[in-house]
């Protein structure tokens, strides 16, 4: 596990955190006393106090989305996230990844960037526990994103934002002055064919606008690619997809299945999802960061 970057922060004081040197046990400390001791499987939580009112990912869920995800059936969009990213930043950029889940999309990045210094965040410590192995160079941090974010003013060149909350003053917080945030989400043909068989939620008309006009104050819109192609998702697939994201919290499994079980061969279903780049916005004189 490489050293902390001076850019991460105590969520207590505020202060610095760094790790020690080689050979000593992870852990994270500031100048104020604060102590966090790496999980065994590598991440740092941070949250401390009363933790957060919002619900984290569950193990299902994490399981349901590496299988998914490990069938490749979103690789095509994640090299586009990467291909915008990698034009958008320097050779050597620092990632922050706001709802990273278990590192996916963040790894795909870091193929582009190699050099890239990475952070991880997420609230479910379950996906953490997989972004941290996937992504051993990176630091992976359990954090809630409604809240200040654990990292410096201005330490960061890129923020990705991948199906996940946005705390739009926070990310250009911790932007540099012409950092950029990649922010992707599902548009309304996003797997319209299966939507009704596995219980999902629907999507919304004008995503895109929304999340233009939610950014606008710290934001500045600079491109937007679409990327739609066709999948053939089995019935396993069909299973994964529903259970690893929010309708996993309210479907019926056993309806879940018995639709499934009717399924006779792979089923045509469409990806269609928005990415939108956007840079950092100037700051107010005198709000510096």
């Amino acid at each position: 596990m490489p050293p902390a970057p001076v850019s991460l922060l105590c969520p207590v004081c505020r202060g610095p955190l760094a790790s020690p040197g080689a050979g000593d046990a992870p852990v994270l400390t500031c100048p104020g006393g604060h102590r966090y001791d790496a999980a065994r499987q590598g991440y740092f939580n941070l949250l401390t106090g009363s933790g957060t009112k919002f619900q984290a990912d569950t193990a299902e869920m994490v399981q349901a989305r590496v299988d998914f995800l490990a069938a490749g059936h979103y690789r095509p969009m994640a090299d586009e996230l990467a291909g915008l990213v990698a034009a958008a930043t320097p050779e050597a950029p620092t990632v922050l990844d706001a709802g990273a889940g278990t590192g996916y999309y963040l790894g795909v990045v870091t193929e582009r960037l190699p050099a890239a210094d990475a952070v991880a965040l997420d609230i479910s410590k379950f996906a953490l526990r997989r972004a941290a192995r996937a992504l051993p160079a990176a630091r992976c941090l359990v954090w809630d994103v409604w809240r200040p974010l654990p990292l410096a003013d201005a330490s960061v060149d890129a923020v990705l934002n991948v199906f996940a909350p946005r705390n739009a003053a926070e990310f250009r917080r911790v932007l540099r002055g012409n950092g950029v945030l990649a922010v992707v989400t599902p548009q309304p043909a996003h797997l319209q064919e299966i939507r009704t068989l596995a219980g999902m939620l629907e999507i919304g008309d004008e995503k895109e606008s929304r999340v233009t006009g939610a950014l606008e104050e710290h934001f500045r819109p600079e491109r937007t690619l679409h990327c739609e192609y066709r999948m053939q998702l089995s019935a396993a697939d069909i299973s994964n997809v529903a259970l690893m994201g929010p309708s996993a919290r309210h479907l019926d499994r056993e309806a879940l299945a018995g639709n499934l079980a009717q399924l006779t061969g792979p089923v045509p279903v469409t990806a269609a999802f928005s990415l939108q780049l956007f840079r950092a916005a100037a700051l107010p004189q005198g709000a510096g960061v």
